[in-house]
């Protein structure tokens, strides 16, 4: 069977789901949860994605996110891998983790953005135990099926909002939203005033776990690639290879990465030293500084990375910039330099 077909651009939205291998948990316990949403963090700030919605649950997990740079597949693939990886390790297994590829979904966000969200924040109540199941949904809409008593509703709503592992609780205020989550896009969509979102947003997500009416989106789906109208599908096609325009960045990052001989010449200032004198003196943390920024700052790979230091190992490199995220964790002088490098850089991590 061909590969579904990718289509990438910068400033789109989509979602992104992966299911476990033979329908297996990815997730066998709170700590497989946390770290996942972990590698989540990680994945924002590398890949430079604005992350909508999501939700784990026990075999699979859903994601809406905007792309600020062409880079779904790099992305997608980096948190599955990495995931696999530690799950593996954790609890001393092997082979395949995921079922297959990721699948990805671009949306049109003004017409899907809302009832997506939606979909995705009611999966831990979508169940035949609470009578949410896709055959239940199907027959209540044709008439088939009475409508759910009032203790069954209220088990749908408590289950609802007592889930942790979704971003629905920081939607309508019942928890903090992480500072890698982004609420107020989706929240916009409805119109109304600011503080009027919240609850109406509650309200919209709540009337459809009462009357089990809601829709599935994916029969929406063009070309199983796009949830949109004729004209969004025509204008998605144009990207398939990507292109360099503009797009609106994340609100916190610059729309453009700089380049590694940016972070280096940066780096120089602040410590006053040309790069060819400190890379490589013993003690000095310069070269795993600028090593750390272009992995994470300039979003090179490893291979990459090692070209431009002029380092003949890869391997080398990754030790190096995990040795420094080690350090800068604890070191609070680290912490100013690369404070500083930011601020003449003029970007943020």
């Amino acid at each position: 069977m061909a590969r579904p077909l990718r289509i990438e651009k910068a400033g789109a939205w989509y979602h992104l789901t992966a299911r476990g291998n033979e329908l297996k948990p990815i997730y066998r316990d709170e700590r497989d949860r946390e770290h996942f949403l972990e590698l989540i963090q990680e994945m924002v700030v590398r890949f430079r994605v604005r992350l909508h919605c999501y939700v784990l649950m026990d075999n699979h997990y859903h994601l809406m996110l905007e792309l600020t740079e062409a880079n779904l597949s790099r992305a997608a693939q980096w948190l599955n891998v990495n995931y696999s990886v530690w799950f593996n390790r954790r609890h001393q297994r092997c082979g395949h983790l995921f079922q297959g590829r990721f699948k990805s979904v671009a949306l049109a966000r003004d017409e899907w953005g809302l009832s997506l969200s939606r979909y995705l924040h009611l999966n831990p109540v979508r169940i035949k135990a609470l009578g949410l199941s896709k055959a239940h949904r199907s027959a209540q809409r044709v008439g088939l099926s009475c409508a759910p008593n009032a203790q069954v509703v209220r088990r749908r709503l408590e289950i609802l909002k007592k889930y942790r592992w979704s971003s629905y609780r920081a939607y309508i205020g019942q928890g903090q939203a992480p500072g890698w989550l982004e609420c107020a896009t989706v929240l916009g969509l409805a119109g109304g005033n600011k503080a009027e979102r919240r609850r109406w947003y509650r309200d919209y997500v709540e009337n459809a776990v009462r009357e089990g009416l809601e829709e599935s989106p994916w029969e929406s789906v063009r070309e199983q690639v796009a949830l949109g109208g004729r004209e969004f599908l025509r204008q998605l096609k144009k990207h398939i290879t990507g292109e360099n325009q503009e797009q609106r960045g994340a609100r916190r990052l610059r729309t453009e990465r700089p380049t590694f001989a940016a972070v280096v010449a940066a780096i120089e200032k602040a410590k006053g030293r040309p790069w060819a004198e400190f890379r490589d003196e013993y003690g000095d943390t310069g070269r795993n500084l600028a090593l750390y920024l272009g992995r994470r700052l300039c979003g090179l790979k490893l291979v990459q990375l090692a070209r431009e230091a002029e380092m003949n190992n890869y391997g080398v490199v990754a030790t190096n910039v995990r040795r420094y995220e080690l350090r800068l964790e604890e070191d609070r002088a680290e912490q100013g330099r690369v404070a500083r490098i930011l601020k003449l850089l003029n970007c943020e991590i």
